[in-house]
């Protein structure tokens, strides 16, 4: 009983760091709660090594439901929510989390973290190349057929790798000449999307793995999932206000600095 109070504890000081971030820069959090998290659940030796990652991606994912909810309300007060864009990336986005929980069942462990690792270095250096030469033109927003495809591709990938959909929404919306307080505001929406549809893939893949008196839903391990929202919930206003005095290329450098360092810790891990 000792060991899982103190695995409730980590999780909890996890959620306070991942709420405010979330807040910060609409990222939901699954880009630190995944690499931590699997560090937590081998420590305490919940479930064995090779089943360490998808079980810290769906968790990641059903804490960004209550996450990016929090967040989200937060830039909606704000007025960093552009709701006449949203509902198209939001179905996009909707589409492809649901597809990739039952994919990412199918993956082997190594492929899974690699995904994940690959693809936030690529993230990060798209985000450190656009803080040094940020673009002249303005792009104007492609149709939204267009738009609910390429938002498919991101909530699928999003998914997969248990993140709230920021780290690729956020680049995706600026490229297209959106404003980065409202790109981030739109992805901590669309983190409730992917989050819930997410959710629902990888605890429906999962319930033949592990049993609900074990303490887990499917893919989802509910002692960790409870610590980190019971403070997350309350600190992903407080990033979410500090959006509003930090200045626009500073946000940018945090963000990329943040995809950088946890690819680095996934690779070595």
């Amino acid at each position: 009983m000792s060991e899982l109070i103190m695995l409730i504890l980590y999780c909890a000081l996890l959620g306070s760091g991942v709420g405010f971030l979330a807040g910060l820069l609409g990222i939901g959090g699954g880009l630190v709660i995944v690499p931590v998290l699997s560090i937590i659940l081998l420590h305490f030796e919940i479930l064995p090594a090779e089943q360490v990652v998808i079980a810290a991606i769906a968790t990641s994912l059903a804490s960004i439901l209550f996450t990016s909810t929090s967040s989200a309300i937060a830039h909606h007060k704000n007025g960093n929510v552009p709701w006449t864009l949203a509902p198209w990336v939001m179905t996009g986005v909707a589409l492809g989390a649901l597809i990739s929980g039952f994919i990412a069942a199918l993956l082997p462990e190594q492929v899974v973290r690699l995904v994940f690792a690959v693809t936030v270095v690529l993230i990060a250096i798209k985000m450190f190349v656009s803080n040094k030469r940020e673009p002249s033109v303005e792009r104007d927003m492609p149709n939204k057929g267009v738009l609910t495809i390429m938002t498919t591709i991101t909530g699928g990938l999003s998914a997969m790798i248990g993140i709230g959909g920021g780290a690729l929404l956020v680049p995706l919306l600026t490229f297209f000449s959106v404003d980065m307080k409202k790109a981030i505001g739109c992805a901590s929406a669309c983190g409730i999307v992917i989050a819930l549809f997410g959710s629902i893939g990888y605890i429906s893949a999962g319930s033949g793995h592990f049993a609900l008196e074990d303490g887990f839903a499917g893919f989802v391990y509910l002692p960790a999932l409870f610590g980190i929202i019971c403070t997350s919930w309350f600190t992903a206003p407080l990033g979410a206000k500090a959006t509003h005095y930090l200045p626009v290329s500073l946000v940018k450098k945090i963000f990329a600095a943040l995809l950088l360092a946890t690819a680095v810790k996934m690779i070595m891990y």
